[in-house]
Parts: structure tokens; sequence; C-alpha cells
């Protein structure tokens, strides 16, 4: 999943772009409205989500909103901006942004509204269509909702990131066989990622404490020494 963040304020810039990336996220920054309107329009189906600021120097983010949505009309767009007046809203919504959140944000929140924002546009353009990524997904005492984006152990429900549902997903549709983490590394993240072998073991490590009864003896999700990891649904 990549994300474009516009934000012309070099500290919360990469305070996003960190925070997104420790969630398995691939980030591009851009400082203004021009040159994030240069990198859409170079690949608009690159990109899943734009987030953008509203106050940029040159163009405002009400006109880049604008160009965007005349590029794409289905793009996510997310604002984040300290305007907190009512009229401002409506511009924004009025130029075509999906959802407003004002500055300062709870970060988990922030997460969310773009977990789901993404969610929902896939929903839409069809990449959630198949029918086993709809229907939910049991094993053991774990269920999964690909479509909520969420886990059921027993009575206790989590909700998945991202780039969590797409591993534990990849890990389900290759149940039995040994997965290389350079496997899992290109075929999850991307050739492109920048992603290294320990991001991907922390990754398993948060599917573990979710779906295993005690992550430090596994039983669904096992590793191969010096290898990498093989899931089993029914051990």
């Amino acid at each position: 999943m990549r994300i474009l963040i516009v934000e012309d304020e070099q500290a919360m810039a990469r305070l996003l772009g960190f925070n997104f990336e420790q969630e398995g996220y691939e980030v591009d920054l851009a400082r203004d409205g021009p040159s994030a309107l240069d990198a859409f329009r170079e690949n608009p189906a690159a990109f899943d989500l734009i987030m953008l600021d509203l106050m940029l120097p040159g163009m405002s983010g009400y006109e880049t909103c604008r160009e965007i949505r005349a590029i794409d009309a289905d793009i996510p767009v997310l604002v984040l901006s300290a305007r907190t007046l009512s009229e401002d809203k409506a511009m924004a919504f009025d130029a075509g942004t999906d959802q407003y959140m004002t500055k300062p944000f709870a970060l988990p929140e922030l997460l969310s509204r773009v977990r789901n924002l993404i969610e929902r546009h896939q929903r839409q353009t069809g990449s959630e269509s198949r029918p086993e990524a709809q229907e939910p997904c049991r094993f053991g005492h774990v269920t999964v909702d690909f479509l909520r984006f969420e886990v059921r152990v027993g009575e206790v429900v989590h909700l998945l990131t991202t780039m969590e549902q797409q591993l534990l997903r990849y890990f389900i549709d290759h149940e039995g066989q040994v997965l290389s983490r350079a496997r899992i590394m290109e075929d999850v993240w991307g050739e492109s990622a920048d992603i290294s072998t320990r991001s991907i073991d922390n990754f398993v490590m948060r599917l573990r404490r979710i779906i295993e009864y005690d992550p430090a003896e596994p039983r669904h999700i096992t590793s191969l020494r010096g290898t990498g990891y093989r899931f089993v649904a029914n051990p």
C-alpha cells in the first residue's frame, strides 16, 4: 500500500512518514501542490491514498484536491489540517476530499481512518471481490474477517493493520508451504519496498501475539531456522 503525503512542515511530514512506514505502508512525501500533482500524474495507479494539508505554499490544498479529482475521481483523499472552521471543512468536501481530520490528531484514529478508506476503495474497485477474500476464514480458535480487517480469537476481537492482514492472508493462501523471507518480501511488499527481513520478523511476531495461544511456542506460524516460515491451519 502506497500513500502520498502532501505536507509543507517537514517535521510533521517526517513524523507521518515514519509512523505509516512502521505500519507497512510505502510513503511518498511532497512539500506543495504542484510537486504532489507531478508525482500523481506520473502514475496515478501507484497510490492507494492521498493525505493532504490545506495550507500549502503556492497552491492551496483545496485547489490541489480539485486537480487530483480531475485526474482520478475515486482515489481516497484525507485532509489533515489545522483549520477547524466548518467553512474550511465544507470547502474541502466540496473540493472532493473523503475525510477531514484536524491537527493535533490521535495517531490510532488517523491510522484507522486511512485503513478504512483504503479498504472501502478496494471493495468499490473490485480488488477485494474474490469470494475467498469476502468469506471469513476459520482455523483452530481463530476467525479472520478480511472485509472488516478483524481477527476474532474466542470472544476477543483484534483489528489488523493493512500489512498485517495482507501477510496473514498470504500465509493462509500458502498453507503448508515453506516461505522464505525473500519470497514473502517480494510477494507481499513488492520488489521496490524498502523493508528488511527483520521487519518481516516483527510483523510475524505481531501476528503470533494475535492468533497463537502461546506466541513463544507458536503452532500456526512456525519458524524454520535459516529458511523462513510455514503456516499450518490445524497443527
